[in-house]
């Protein structure tokens, strides 16, 4: 029984081997596809858990000045508004934390420290720009326009290097 699986074990590997032989420039062409497919996931979970992180923090960080407006939240006292936003934090860091451990290059990331940091900061405006706009009804004006501008500028000069 163990000479016939390992009869099979070494075709398999002498097929593997002759694939690699033949078909070396296609094998290398997929090996790298993998590999930044495997970085692009790794960008893409890091930018996907900033976005989540964000929402629990715009939401920790401002959502109780919209739930004021209920009564049962404005007769909370302020060390109940203080801990109830540290619980809504609490998973704001469940997601900020993998996200940056996944992204950073140090980890086989695709991100700086500094990359990351702009990154998170851009998201933070980004989130935070629609907080405002859908729940509190912010209007946008022209400078807020430009200074998203040159924020994408930042992440243009930040990433250029």
């Amino acid at each position: 029984m163990f000479d016939e699986s390992r009869k099979a074990f070494v075709r398999v590997g002498l097929c593997l081997n002759e694939l690699l032989i033949s078909y070396s420039h296609e094998t290398l062409y997929f090996f790298l596809w993998i590999y930044r497919g495997n970085i692009f996931m790794k960008s893409f979970y890091t930018i996907s858990l900033l976005i989540c992180s964000n929402v629990f923090m715009t939401f920790a960080w401002y959502g109780h000045l919209k739930l004021s407006e209920f009564s049962w939240f404005s007769k909370l006292p302020l060390i109940g508004i203080i801990l109830l936003s540290w619980g809504i934090a609490l998973f704001e860091y469940c997601f900020q934390v993998p996200a940056n451990r996944i992204g950073f290059q140090g980890n086989g990331g695709s991100f700086s420290l500094v990359q990351l940091k702009v990154i998170q900061e851009v998201i933070t405006l980004i989130v935070f720009t629609l907080f405002s706009y859908f729940v509190f009804n912010a209007q946008l004006k022209i400078n807020h326009l430009i200074g998203f501008v040159f924020l994408v500028l930042a992440v243009y000069f930040i990433f250029k290097g």
